[in-house]
């Protein structure tokens, strides 16, 4: 019995993702992080389901160690979620307008909305739980 659930389930998600593809585009996810800027935030986070911001700067070390998490993750969630990463020196407005005073600072986007924020280093493991549980 618990299999079919499991079976079940499995179908009901295939079934959303393909229909979320449908209605954002036919699923044209990039397989690694995309450089958000201050010009074209809005244009990222609304054009995916679930975005995942990462605001950093070249001389953070923590940001240097949580790139390759990012890269992992963006790869991993392709079709499901996008990775894009802001360099808080390069850019200011975004940065401002969601109060991001340490980085690095992840900012999950759901719809266009933020719905989570993490900051500081992230386990790639806490993250996925985080982006699981945004993921219908």
């Amino acid at each position: 019995m618990s299999e079919e659930k499991d079976e079940e389930l499995e179908r009901l998600k295939k079934e959303k993702m393909e229909e979320i593809m449908s209605e954002k585009g036919g699923g044209d996810f990039p397989e690694t992080s995309v450089k958000v800027t201050d010009d074209n935030f809005r244009e990222v986070v609304d054009e995916y389901p679930l975005v995942v911001v990462d605001f950093w700067a070249d001389w953070c070390d923590p940001c240097k160690r949580m790139e390759p998490i990012i890269e992992q993750l963006a790869a991993e969630y392709s079709g499901r979620a996008v990775f894009g990463k802001m360099n808080v020196d390069q850019n200011r407005r975004m940065p401002q307008k969601f109060g991001i005073a340490s980085i690095p600072t992840l900012i999950i986007f759901k719809d266009g909305e933020p719905v989570d924020k993490n900051i500081g280093l992230v386990r790639a493991e806490d993250l996925k739980r985080k982006l699981d549980s945004h993921l219908d």
